[in-house]
């Protein structure tokens, strides 16, 4: 038997390929933004593997550095690493900085740490050149895609620091590229008045900043020890607010994340909404452009069933074909976005059944016409 769909499809071949080439691109961007969401959550993590530490001692009733601001003393630290079942704990500083690349500012977050302390945030295997910091002051170590090279000079604040090292993938919770600096400097950077805010200070009678102030301890704890119960005994008796690692994750995905994702899941609804529309504009106009050859196979008593057959056909393959030329222009284009894109599977055969049901109910107005088609019309041009 004759393929009907087939043969309609090679008539207007061009216009078919162009019209699912357009389709795709709008699945593309579908595509494109489920992988940002993908990408915000991968970029939360970032961090958090790479420290790799059971608890987060932050500032009583706050969430933490990266929800809400956080200062503790610098040698609670100390004070945490005494407590029983703890192993290893770190001093740790967070804070948005605009660095000079070329002429320009570039908005990073500055993770503060003791380059000879217990814990090193920087994990090895994203050094991809150079070393971490082994100084106590005026080093650094980048984000690759900052632009900057080894042994390049970089002003912050007063001081000058060398590009010691370059670390790929290293973000910040919020996707921002990250670079290393000691703790010493960053809390010179985030915490030290200016020499001219000091001496007003002096004269209003205001005691000068403290320095030795971080935004966050992090420890680790020995074998067999519950991290729930250490975190109960921080919190009970040194008063502060102590999370998991899995509750600070929560922190990071739920109430940070949580927002920008129905945002995201909104956007995406509605590009699926108007591509299903777009499909069935589409359907319906190739199939009054064919009104009356359908009729002229109405007269010859060919069945509804067969041209609406050659209906669903021709717009299941419209919806494949756009799906593929999605795909394809999601993957040549993702890597062009400032923050992280993450593609999986998973979601490119979620959009595959919706865009498939959404051509299948797409059909129905083609369908519908079909019906409606009077054999009569083929009669008198």
């Amino acid at each position: 038997m004759i393929n009907l769909a087939q043969k309609d499809i090679a008539h207007t071949f061009g216009k078919f390929i162009v019209t699912a080439m357009g389709v795709g691109m709008l699945l593309g961007i579908v595509l494109i933004m489920m992988g940002v969401y993908r990408g915000m959550i991968a970029d939360a993590e970032v961090l958090l593997d790479d420290l790799h530490v059971d608890l987060w001692v932050v500032q009583e009733d706050t969430l933490g550095p990266f929800a809400e601001s956080s200062r503790i003393h610098e040698d609670m630290k100390d004070t945490i690493h005494a407590q029983d079942g703890v192993d290893k704990t770190a001093a740790l500083t967070f804070q948005n900085i605009q660095v000079p690349v070329r002429g320009k500012k570039v908005r990073v977050v500055a993770l503060g740490y003791d380059p000879f302390g217990a814990i090193n945030p920087i994990n090895p295997k994203r050094l991809i050149a150079g070393r971490t910091l082994s100084q106590s002051h005026y080093e650094i170590v980048v984000n690759d895609k900052l632009g900057l090279e080894l042994g390049e000079k970089v002003a912050l604040g007063r001081n000058i620091y060398t590009v010691v090292g370059l670390a790929h993938g290293a973000v910040s919770s919020g996707g921002d590229l990250l670079v290393y600096i000691s703790l010493k400097d960053a809390q010179e950077l985030q915490f030290m008045y200016s020499n001219a805010r000091i001496r007003n200070d002096r004269e209003r009678g205001i005691g000068g900043g403290d320095s030795h102030m971080v935004n966050a301890v992090v420890a680790t704890l020995k074998n067999g020890y519950s991290v729930d119960k250490v975190a109960a005994n921080i919190k009970r008796y040194k008063h502060k607010s102590v999370y998991t690692h899995d509750e600070q994750l929560t922190i990071l995905t739920k109430n940070l994340i949580e927002r920008a994702s129905k945002q995201i899941g909104l956007f995406t609804t509605i590009l699926v909404i108007v591509s299903t529309i777009i499909i069935a504009l589409i359907i319906y106009t190739m199939t009054l452009e064919k009104m009356k050859e359908i009729s002229i196979m109405k007269l010859l008593g060919i069945p509804n069933s067969v041209i609406i057959k050659m209906i669903v056909q021709e717009t299941v393959l419209l919806g494949f074909l756009a799906f593929i030329f999605g795909n394809i222009f999601a993957h040549l284009i993702y890597t062009k976005f400032p923050k992280r894109v993450v593609l999986e599977l998973p979601d490119a055969w979620m959009l595959f059944l919706v865009v498939l049901a959404a051509s299948i109910l797409s059909s129905f107005i083609g369908v519908k016409k079909v019906i409606s088609a009077d054999p009569a019309a083929a009669i008198g041009g």
